[in-house]
């Protein structure tokens, strides 16, 4: 029997136990919990015993995939190496037992540890003062149009509820400003994957709060013409966002706040390394202009300063690559996505040839095996992601942007090493060789998976979220 074959209810007998406690000898001694608190009913738990268990949750975590396990190339989402030094440190007993209501006086160390990171991410991006609260990106972004919003609030200038999105931005983007209120006009890409200035400039106008970007942007691309953007966007009265999920590639290199972006969020999770996937942990701290500090105080989207074990962990990685080696981290990001991009192109379509950053995007295979396949339609990119799966390889990003039909989304980060990058090149030709001479091997895959291609549809659309007998029958 596979353990991971079966949930764990699936494994319950009834008399089983994963536990013996000897009975009570105190007798009165024991306290109960009063009548209000306790259940009517004894919880519907599984009965099983303590080796089921064991079995069952050691084979369910083999089955997960992470940046300890293999390569991890998630474009758009920085799956850096965690080095566990910063692990180390996040378990020392004086941070992992603080409790955030505790007295103030005895958090002293923790507090030091804030003001030591916002000096450092000042430094790091060009702002002048950071918030800690916003618990991820999308929790930050939200903030930051929140102090927009306010900034034009406080001049009386309340007609401003428009905000500007390049086509190429992360969904998140849209969304946080329309749960801020703001009404989203969209700014379309030039033939180079650059937001167009020409048709950026009829968008602007006294309804304009301000432009969402992420500089390089969704392609990998670096907006080369940011610093006109930003006196278009100043001059008509609006403010510049700069969305930090892409701040990887530019550590050292070149700050936010110096291309002129008044607000930003970083996130830790990415960028500074520490574990994140599958829903969290996260951390988004939003970072503001000079002109804009006296507004971080009044922008409450939390009661407390989010995921201090996050930032911490972050704190520790730039302390301990320091000035000088931060530098290199976004060189070598950059150097490794453009040692693949230029590795691969004669197999996968390119559709932008130039210099990317930390990612770029395919656009599918050159041959899909069309010709050769049973029904004329050959391997698309769902295909190639699935093949990868096989050979132990996390797949990439895929139809991501929607720039493009086929698109494939490639982010190495820094801490890969070239023998790993190359083994990548290797399987990604041999899965295009195989596409071009026998389709049917990608569209059958994964091949060596405990599951192959779930109906990923209908389980979004009707989701089993508790156990029921009846999905067992």
């Amino acid at each position: 029997m596979k353990y991971y074959d079966k949930l764990i209810f699936e494994l319950s007998r009834e008399g089983r136990s994963g536990y013996s406690l000897p009975e009570n000898k105190f007798g009165h001694c024991l306290k109960e919990l009063p009548k209000a608190l306790r259940r009517p009913a004894a919880p519907e738990l599984p009965k099983v015993s303590e080796i089921d268990v064991v079995r069952h949750y050691t084979n369910l975590s083999q089955m997960n995939f992470g940046v300890d396990t293999g390569f991890y190339p998630l474009g758009s989402c920085t799956m850096k190496y965690n080095p566990k030094i910063n692990e180390e440190i996040a378990a020392l007993p004086g941070f992992n037992g603080l409790h955030p209501l505790q007295p103030e006086a005895t958090v002293a160390g923790a507090k030091a540890v804030y003001e030591g990171m916002d000096k450092a991410l000042a430094a790091i991006t060009g702002m002048a003062g950071f918030t800690f609260m916003p618990c991820a990106g999308a929790h930050g972004e939200l903030t930051g149009l929140m102090i927009i919003r306010e900034y034009h609030r406080r001049r009386g200038d309340t007609a401003r509820t428009k905000i500007i999105v390049p086509d190429s931005a992360h969904g998140t983007n849209p969304a946080s400003a329309a749960v801020c209120g703001l009404e989203v006009v969209e700014v379309k890409s030039n033939a180079n994957g650059l937001v167009d200035v020409e048709a950026l400039k009829p968008l602007l106008g006294p309804e304009v709060a301000g432009i969402m970007m992420t500089n390089p942007n969704t392609l990998g691309l670096f907006e080369k013409d940011i610093k006109e953007i930003a006196a278009l966007v100043h001059e008509c009265g609006g403010l510049l966002y700069y969305d930090g999920a892409n701040m990887n590639p530019l550590l050292g290199v070149v700050r936010p706040g110096d291309m002129g972006f008044d607000v930003m969020h970083l996130n830790l999770h990415k960028t500074f390394s520490t574990p994140h996937g599958g829903g969290g942990p996260g951390s988004g701290p939003v970072g503001v202009a000079k002109h804009l500090v006296d507004i971080l105080p009044d922008v409450k989207v939390s009661g407390f300063n989010g995921n201090f074990g996050v930032i911490l962990r972050a704190y520790a990685y730039i302390l301990m690559l320091g000035r000088e080696n931060v530098k290199l981290a976004g060189k070598y990001a950059t150097l490794s996505a453009n040692y693949i991009k230029e590795s691969l192109k004669d197999c996968y379509k390119l559709p932008i040839p130039s210099v990317c950053k930390h990612e770029f995007v395919y656009d599918g295979l050159i041959d899909d095996g069309a010709s050769k396949a049973p029904d004329g339609h050959g391997a698309t990119t769902l295909d190639v992601a699935k093949r990868l799966l096989d050979f132990g390889f996390h797949a990439p990003t895929i139809y991501f942007p929607l720039l493009f039909h086929q698109a494939l989304m490639i982010e190495p980060t820094e801490t890969e090493s070239k023998e790993t990058l190359d083994d990548f090149i290797e399987v990604m030709r041999k899965i295009a060789a195989e596409a071009a001479e026998n389709p049917m091997i990608l569209r059958d895959a994964p091949h060596c998976t405990p599951i192959r291609r779930p109906d990923e549809t209908t389980a979004a659309r009707n989701p089993i979220l508790k156990y029921q007998d009846s999905i067992c029958e």
